[in-house]
């Protein structure tokens, strides 16, 4: 294929991408109860929300609804991006790159999961009964509960890609399992740092709910560095 055969072919996927979220937006946004019952399930029931702006509500309603679309034609443009760069790769490459690409989605998902069932609802629990001083009451606006969500989900889910960055890295050699156990104590303290920040509640317990698995996660990083060694 030429250049020009290519950027039409971009062009093509692309496109239906922009559709595939368009129909997806389209229906997570007329399931407006079964959508929210979702966002708002890790709220605690003595929390409310409130609206302070005359749109808020409904603009709230459609960036979720894109959120929840992308979220559920994800797996479609994957496969849109990756049947666009399979007939460059060989054969092998393109066995590890499907790989990789079904690992690191799995990865995400997990990411978030563990956000939305563990981290977030304790996250909410804390900030919502901080106070300053007791006659500054805490007043969470919709915008603010779904932004919040929607950020710690999207941390969680970068970070446990990292088994997937050191493969990269260690495929085009960066890497090195024994650099890795080297400087372990000081990925620990990174973890740490990392951990407070996604969770500013502060105790340790919370704060080991999301450095443990980061630290698993480095440990798993270790062994598949090491198997690409081999």
């Amino acid at each position: 294929m030429t250049f020009w055969e290519h950027l039409d072919e971009l062009r093509s996927r692309l496109w239906r991408i922009v559709l595939a979220m368009l129909v997806a937006m389209v229906v997570c946004f007329c399931f407006k109860e079964q959508l929210f019952s979702i966002i708002l399930h890790p709220k605690p029931s003595d929390l409310k929300l409130i609206s302070v702006e005359l749109t808020q509500q409904f603009l709230t309603h459609m960036r979720v609804a894109l959120w929840a679309g992308f979220i559920v034609v994800s797996p479609y443009i994957l496969y849109q991006l990756f049947a666009f760069v399979a007939p460059g790769l060989y054969s092998v490459e393109r066995r590890l790159a499907l790989r990789a690409v079904l690992t690191g989605y799995l990865l995400f998902l997990a990411g978030v999961a563990l956000n939305y069932f563990v981290i977030f609802p304790i996250t909410v629990r804390f900030l919502a009964g901080y106070q300053v001083n007791a006659e500054v009451e805490n007043t969470i606006t919709l915008a603010s509960y779904t932004n919040t969500l929607g950020i710690l989900s999207l941390l969680l889910g970068i970070v446990f890609e990292l088994p997937i960055l050191c493969w990269l890295l260690a495929k085009i050699g960066m890497l090195k399992s024994a650099m890795m156990r080297r400087y372990r104590r000081h990925a620990i303290v990174v973890i740490v740092i990392v951990g407070a920040i996604i969770t500013p509640t502060g105790d340790p317990f919370t704060l080991s709910l999301v450095s443990v698995p980061i630290y698993l996660l480095w440990e798993l990083s270790i062994l598949i560095v090491k198997r690409v060694e081999r």
